[in-house]
């Protein structure tokens, strides 16, 4: 692990909470991710199942987690299953978690090695009337490739037919959508590493630079800084590219003149911050750049200020979306006219600004929550408008992350990165 061990206040806070929604009688199982291969003896980095990681902490494969909050026994409501460590596996692979780190991550006091699943397993679940399953209901998540869970989720349903099956999905949207103190420090420190590479940049821009040579900068520093790396593919679009909403090729030379759009985003500790900051590739925006920079950042500002308890993320949307329609009128881009004779299922300013403009933000960069409920205090969201002209070759979005408080404004995990025109143009001159 390159970050530091994370306080296990965190995950026995989380398992208090799912265990308080469960069904009387009923366990949860919850298991890691697999490692995917590539070819031939290859395989993908290891990425955590972020369910399994929210309650328990646990970041290694293998593992599986069981709640029973009523077992008769009192060893067994809690309980994980490892891949038993050793001392050839610590050569050729590095340390795996030992009983006594396992319960100092997570703590959990009953630690068995996976081999003795089936037959623990089978115990309990002779005692209990239903079980959780896990399953992947992101509204926009793919389940084309069959996971470690889904093949347990096969298994569980054929050896135990007569058992009640129940999700938890739905109590982990609710969990993960309100963040403990301790996830926002992980976020905050995910920021701030973000804050790094963007300050880094702004002395590196400068006209004849390719695109992958600044995703490389950002590499530099993200990981020198104990990330891993990019919390998600980073976009780095200069010109006309960045009027390509998920344009990740990166294999562009930096032209003078134009603008750059960066969608980036440093992880800490299986934690996202996402970031998009546009800036001059020499340094200087033009009149009609910055005029349509400050439309977007007006947009922004303004948006803000809707993310507090009791919002309707819908509404919400709706309410951004009339502030660029102001917003797009005055650049010229849309009239009145158009307002007037809009399809009301594809508003006017769809045509510049085709995206929604937040969306939860934590263990993944478009993280579970609770979408038709209103929002409350401890939710992150992240807040990004933008104007896209593929006829000027100019697109323009700006986004920070930001914190839901109980009264006033969202705290904004992201308030000393530059954003200002004016203040991004100073350093870069500097």
């Amino acid at each position: 692990m390159k970050y530091d061990r994370i306080n296990s206040e965190l995950y026995i806070s989380n398992r208090a909470k799912f265990s308080a929604q469960m069904q009387q009688g009923t366990l949860a199982v919850f298991n890691s991710n697999d490692i995917y291969p590539v070819s031939a003896d290859s395989t993908m980095p290891f990425q955590q199942h972020r369910d399994i990681l929210a309650l328990s902490g646990v970041d290694q494969e293998e593992s599986i987690l069981v709640l029973f909050p009523n077992a008769s026994n009192p060893a067994h409501r809690e309980v994980l299953f490892l891949k038993e460590t050793s001392d050839l596996i610590a050569i050729w692979e590095g340390e795996k978690l030992t009983k006594q780190a396992a319960f100092e991550t997570s703590g959990i006091k009953t630690v068995y090695w996976l081999q003795q699943f089936p037959t623990i397993f089978k115990q309990m679940m002779a005692e209990a009337t239903g079980i959780y399953l896990n399953t992947n209901e992101h509204l926009r998540g793919n389940t084309e490739v069959e996971t470690r869970e889904d093949r347990f989720i096969k298994k569980v349903k054929q050896d135990f037919p007569a058992h009640q099956v129940l999700k938890s999905a739905p109590l982990m949207h609710k969990i993960r959508s309100i963040k403990h103190n301790l996830e926002i420090e992980l976020m905050q420190r995910a920021c701030k590493i973000t804050e790094a590479g963007v300050r880094r940049l702004l002395g590196f821009i400068k006209p004849g630079v390719w695109e992958y040579e600044i995703e490389a900068e950002l590499a530099h520093e993200f990981l020198r800084n104990r990330s891993k790396g990019f919390a998600y593919t980073p976009i780095i679009a200069s010109g006309k590219n960045a009027c390509v909403l998920h344009y990740i090729e990166n294999n562009q030379q930096c032209k003078d003149g134009d603008v750059i759009l960066l969608d980036v985003g440093a992880e800490y500790a299986n934690y996202s911050s996402d970031l998009t900051r546009c800036i001059p590739v020499n340094g200087k925006f033009t009149a009609r750049q910055k005029e349509v920079y400050n439309a977007v950042l007006h947009v922004k500002n303004e948006a803000e200020k809707l993310l507090v308890p009791g919002t309707i993320m819908a509404e919400y949307h709706k309410q951004v979306g009339h502030l660029m329609e102001e917003q797009l009128v005055n650049l010229g881009l849309i009239s009145m006219e158009d307002i007037k004779t809009q399809n009301p299922d594809w508003p006017a300013y769809k045509k510049y600004f085709m995206h929604g403009t937040s969306h939860f933000l934590g263990l993944d960069t478009h993280d579970v929550g609770l979408w038709h409920e209103p929002i409350q205090a401890g939710m992150v969201f992240t807040c990004e408008p933008g104007i896209y002209i593929p006829e000027e070759g100019l697109g323009i979005r700006l986004e920070d992350d930001l914190v839901v408080q109980e009264t006033g404004a969202p705290f904004n995990l992201m308030k000393d990165i530059p954003l200002e025109a004016e203040e991004i143009e100073t350093l870069m001159n500097a």
